[in-house]
């Protein structure tokens, strides 16, 4: 099956108000920002997101953050989004803040149709006892705490009940797809685009490359066409550097 579309508008056309999205990427490594750029021009709002980091202010979900259109964030790092602090601390965004190993695995189990699963990870913190603030009222109280984790022991030792994410639409970033969906990411860009994409239940995918059936290698498939239901080109100029960093020249002593 051909599930390339000729534009990315058309992929994320259907897209409700309300929709839980996974979206792929860390920092601005392998984020689907044609993806993105599309749904922004849409007038789709109150999305739930379900994403590592939401970008920086102008740039990925920061886009769609600066508009207004997320109304909840699950992610594990939030710092580089000035817009999104303002927005959570003024009582605009609900954020469920979780270990970055959980996210990933709480995606990953939403793929494997595990619905729950226990982890070390968070006992004896805010994690386990409740009471993180998911969301604040505009004059600064708590409009909306987490809630306690069930805990068990095993060996001896304490574990927190977590719930899998599934998605209704996951956007990821691949380097290379065929026309039947199977996917290669590049190096660090892979990161949590494959969790993502087969924790959606239906799953968008924008490609640098698109080859035909057959031109991707069977053993350098990261990730089946299985998972994947639509592909669209990436644009090839939709990239940032989140910090650039140089070096200062080298004296000729220094050369030497």
């Amino acid at each position: 099956m051909d599930k390339v579309l000729d534009s990315p508008a058309r992929a994320v056309g259907d897209i409700p108000d309300g929709a839980l999205l996974a979206v792929g990427g860390f920092g601005l490594c392998g984020i689907p920002s044609t993806l993105i750029g599309a749904l922004a021009d849409t007038g789709t709002t109150g999305l739930r997101v379900v994403s590592n980091n939401c970008g920086v202010d102008d740039w990925g979900l920061g886009l769609l953050l600066r508009s207004g259109r997320i109304a909840r964030m699950t992610s594990s790092y939030v710092g580089e989004n000035k817009e999104f602090a303002r927005r959570y601390l003024g009582g605009e965004l609900e954020v469920e803040l979780t270990p970055q190993g959980t996210l990933a695995e709480r995606l990953r189990a939403g793929g494997a149709g595990v619905p729950a699963f226990y982890t070390p990870a968070g006992v004896g913190t805010q994690i386990e006892e409740g009471g993180l603030p998911w969301r604040y009222a505009p004059d600064g109280t708590v409009a909306l705490a987490s809630p306690p984790k069930e805990v068990r022991e095993f060996g001896g030792r304490r574990y927190l009940l977590e719930e899998a994410i599934t998605a209704d639409f996951a956007l990821v970033r691949a380097e290379v797809a065929d026309r039947h969906g199977n996917c290669v990411f590049h190096a660090a860009a892979r990161n949590f685009n494959p969790l993502c994409a087969t924790a959606g239940r239906i799953t968008l995918v924008e490609a640098d490359r698109i080859v035909e059936p057959g031109g991707i290698p069977p053993d350098a498939v990261h990730l089946p066409g299985v998972y994947v239901d639509r592909i669209v080109a990436a644009d090839p100029a939709d990239r940032r550097i989140e910090r650039r960093t140089v070096s200062s020249p080298a004296t000729p002593e220094e050369s030497r």
